[in-house]
């Protein structure tokens, strides 16, 4: 049995989970084309600084920040996941994990939103040394995702920070 805390990198790496590549040199990464599930996570022990204003862009014109109140209490103290998602592939098979996190990073460096989920991670002050890590599945990457979250929320109550829906 393991001694990882849950829902931290030593636990994801147990897992299978590949990367931990912090969004500062993310684009120098070798993120695979298949598809799967991803994790960001916030390893640093101090209490998070979050930021009034989002470095994301909008999405058909709504600014992607929100009050700094509501994501103090959107926070969830311990893990050091902060949200949970996938990449499906499209018909013609190219919408995987570097697809999905390449539109993921754009938006968080302003451009438009074609990645809104998980949109809080750019309020964090320390959202550059924030870490990406993978996960390529041979499953349905909603079918593990879906359980990955179902996990978090036994566990803790609450989805991830950054995770806005089920």
């Amino acid at each position: 049995m393991s001694d990882a805390q849950p829902w931290s990198r030593q636990a994801l790496e147990e897992g299978g989970f590949r990367g931990f590549v912090p969004f500062a040199s993310f684009e120098t990464a070798d993120v695979p084309e298949a598809p799967g599930v991803y994790a960001i996570l916030r390893t640093g022990h101090a209490a998070p600084v979050f930021l009034a204003g989002s470095a994301a862009g909008p999405r058909n014109g709504t600014a992607a920040a929100v009050a700094v109140e509501v994501l103090a209490k959107k926070w969830v103290p311990g893990p050091e996941v902060v949200y949970i998602g996938k990449a499906t592939p499209s018909t013609a098979g190219r919408r995987g994990l570097q697809k999905r996190l390449d539109e993921y990073v754009a938006h968080g460096a302003g451009g438009p939103a074609k990645h809104w989920g998980g949109r809080y991670v750019w309020q964090l002050a320390d959202h550059d040394e924030l870490l990406v890590a993978w996960n390529v599945t041979d499953e349905d990457p909603g079918v593990v995702e879906s359980r990955m979250l179902g996990d978090f929320v036994d566990r803790y109550g609450a989805l991830p920070f950054a995770n806005l829906r089920r």
